[in-house]
């Protein structure tokens, strides 16, 4: 089959490589779309990881073929998997911190290699204790893209559950690339007053179609001025740090009132940095807290908020590319266009 194979130093080159074998509870999916996540982006420009291995973990498709002991799924099923499933005992998993369990952390879906989603590829190969809670099928009628959402949707999800935002609080989302607009929808369901900033315009007036109060250029003193005149003075109740950049944080701060939840979601490589003064945490009673992944609690009701069309998620994606042009969609992603959002990849397409 072919696969965009991370060879380490920042390089993938799309190749042949085996198509994987399954075992006695495991499935093999053929994969129809995988999204791009800027997770997996920062793993390959950064050097996260060492190669080879095949990157994507926004994953869906069709069972292929099927394990000896395998029962719940049958070749011709559209399913979408989950690339982490905790172990359900452990410490972590007690305390409902699931990203933290250690077999949570043990990527279950490979197309070879070191397993690491894989879905960037055209078959993916499912591990027993994903098969058995981490595959979802999808309805008729649902397509194979916005099933792809699913996983996103879900990362979410367990933030806004996690912050637990009151109907009326005012809440800043900063950044409203695909992550951040969907923050944007789902906010909706909890009645917020939504303010987000974004530098790019055509993600700016998206984010007002989606529900939001008012869409700023983060570079625009008014943002945080506008905050003050929605809360009297006070600040947002609460902030999500849905991007990185330079200063983020720092505006996070700066926008929020005393006693705010600040949430970050998009901090995810450790050579990241911020600083910010201990008295605006100390003193102003503020929260600065991390989400970071699914969870395997919200997995079916965030499959139903797409499914049902209850988030407009197909209308994130910009630009679809096959396997064989993968790396233009990287570059696109990682250098974004005024017009650039979700870039989905297509393993079963031609150039």
């Amino acid at each position: 089959m072919r696969a965009a194979v991370y060879q380490g130093e920042s390089r993938i080159a799309v190749e042949s490589v085996s198509t994987p074998q399954v075992g006695p509870g495991e499935i093999l999916i053929r994969v129809e779309s995988c999204g791009i996540c800027h997770t997996d982006l920062k793993k390959i420009e950064h050097n996260l990881l060492p190669g080879p291995r095949i990157y994507g973990h926004e994953t869906a498709g069709v069972v292929a073929a099927v394990g000896s002991e395998v029962t719940k799924y049958l070749p011709g099923d559209r399913v979408l998997v989950f690339h982490h499933i905790p172990c359900g005992r452990c410490f972590y998993c007690e305390r409902k911190l699931y990203a933290q369990c250690p077999v949570y952390k043990q990527v279950g879906v490979t197309a070879g290699f070191e397993p690491a989603g894989g879905g960037f590829a055209e078959y993916v190969r499912v591990m027993d204790w994903i098969v058995e809670r981490g595959v979802e099928r999808i309805p008729d009628g649902v397509s194979f893209e916005a099933a792809s959402f699913v996983e996103p949707v879900n990362t979410c999800l367990k933030a806004v559950v996690q912050m637990d935002p009151r109907p009326g609080d005012v809440v800043a989302v900063l950044g409203q690339g695909p992550i951040g607009l969907i923050f944007t929808m789902m906010l909706k369901r909890w009645r917020t007053t939504t303010v987000v900033t974004d530098t790019i315009e055509h993600r700016r007036n998206l984010a007002v179609g989606f529900g939001a109060e008012s869409a700023w250029d983060p570079r625009d003193s008014g943002f945080e001025e506008h905050i003050r005149r929605l809360t009297e003075g006070r600040g947002a109740d609460q902030v999500i740090v849905g991007a990185s950049a330079p200063g983020i944080v720092e505006q996070a701060v700066r926008c929020s009132r005393p006693g705010a939840s600040i949430l970050l979601f998009a901090q995810t490589s450790k050579t990241e940095r911020i600083e910010v003064s201990g008295a605006d945490i100390c003193v102003g009673e503020r929260t600065l807290m991390g989400s970071y992944s699914a969870s395997v609690d919200l997995q079916r009701q965030s499959a139903e908020m797409v499914f049902s069309g209850e988030l407009p998620v197909e209308k994130l994606i910009s630009h679809r590319v096959p396997l064989d042009a993968i790396l233009d969609g990287i570059r696109l992603a990682l250098h974004p266009g005024e017009k650039s959002l979700k870039i989905m990849v297509q393993p079963q397409r031609s150039r």
